[in-house]
């Protein structure tokens, strides 16, 4: 026997629409209070309508007040007001640019992050930071479709020299960076490019890190000779070091990233009275830059200490367990570093004793 069945109406066909989410506002603890004293007199229904609450959120307070009368927890209806929580960590942010100049807001924030374990979104870094007058600098970067980068500490070095004027006076710093970690191993500064500081940095980095296995510069006459074997050249080879003397500068992407960084962060924002005041305040942004300046290419919470130290793991823990709200966080124990300081080595059959990067026996 047929059955007909009726066609469901276009009401029945259609299901019904799910209710539009309620916004979540913030209480302030003396809301709080108002709306639990409203619904012990008049009942939780009544209190919920009234002030346009959740009845849930009128029972939670009530629970956690409860439980803070026994000891049992902090009390909702008492702390800080939102607004004085906003204004302290505006200020927060605003006090770590004023001692930084030249970071940007992701830069400020990684730095809260890692110092005071204060977690903030770029976007209200930012926002804090306009309001106060930052407007994010014009830097022309180049474009590096190779990119490469070491497996480990001392694997390859990168050598740069920076020009700037200082009162008209020409002032060339030279800067060495490690590959695996963007640690800076050595730096110096002087009126030209010339050999003799060149290879005056090298060899105090070398005696206090020990050797790179390779080095990476341009072409610069400090570095390279057209002609026959640079000095630079022949002291590379007496430590066993290898070389590559590139033709253009994007082949180098580190160490632009590091020298723009350099003069958004120092030379753009410090006006030097003489080149002695400049060497100064070039050596404690140095260390800042090694043990303190997160870096984006280490994943933003670290510093090149952290790596070129072999203590990530050890530093990530910390952070992630607070212990970056202690204002020594940053400061790396390094008595128990790990440094190549004797080292046998096999070139071309003939085994070779080194010591502090220094070939002290061939024994050939």
């Amino acid at each position: 026997e047929a059955v007909s069945r009726a066609e469901p109406s276009s009401s029945e066909a259609s299901p019904a629409q799910p209710p539009k989410k309620r916004t979540a506002r913030l209480y302030t603890p003396s809301e709080k209070a108002e709306i639990l004293e409203y619904a012990a007199s008049h009942g939780v229904s009544a209190a919920a309508v009234r002030f346009d609450v959740s009845r849930y959120s009128v029972y939670d307070w009530r629970r956690k007040l409860e439980a803070a009368l026994d000891g049992k927890g902090p009390s909702p209806t008492s702390g800080d007001d939102p607004a004085a929580i906003r204004q302290q960590r505006d200020q927060e942010i605003l006090n770590e640019w004023s001692r930084h100049r030249g970071l940007g807001p992701s830069q400020i924030r990684n730095q809260l992050r890692r110092k005071k374990n204060i977690v903030v979104s770029v976007n209200t870094v930012r926002q804090v930071m306009e309001e106060n007058g930052y407007r994010p600098p014009k830097v022309r970067r180049h474009e590096h479709i190779e990119r490469f980068e070491s497996v480990r500490p001392n694997h390859m070095w990168h050598l740069d020299f920076v020009h700037r004027h200082i009162h008209k006076a020409s002032a060339f710093t030279l800067t060495l960076i490690d590959d695996h970690s963007r640690f800076v191993t050595g730096h110096g500064v002087d009126d030209a490019e010339r050999a003799d500081m060149v290879i005056e940095t090298f060899e105090q980095a070398v005696a206090r890190y020990g050797r790179p296995e390779w080095v990476m510069h341009d072409r610069g006459a400090a570095f390279w000779s057209w002609r026959g074997i640079s000095r630079f050249t022949r002291l590379l080879e007496e430590l066993g070091v290898d070389q590559i003397a590139v033709r253009h500068k994007e082949h180098n992407g580190k160490l632009e990233v590091f020298n723009a960084n350099l003069a958004k962060e120092l030379f753009n924002v410090h006006r030097f009275y003489d080149l002695a005041e400049m060497k100064r305040r070039l050596a404690a942004h140095l260390d800042w830059y090694n043990h303190q300046r997160t870096s984006h290419a280490l994943g933003g919470l670290l510093v090149p200490a952290d790596r070129y130290y072999g203590r990530v793991d050890e530093v990530m823990a910390r952070i992630e367990a607070g212990a970056a709200q202690s204002p020594d966080v940053h400061a790396i124990d390094l008595r128990d570093r790990e440094l190549e300081l004797f080292r046998v080595v096999q070139r071309n059959g003939v085994p070779e004793l080194w010591l502090m990067g220094r070939k002290l026996l061939s024994l050939a």
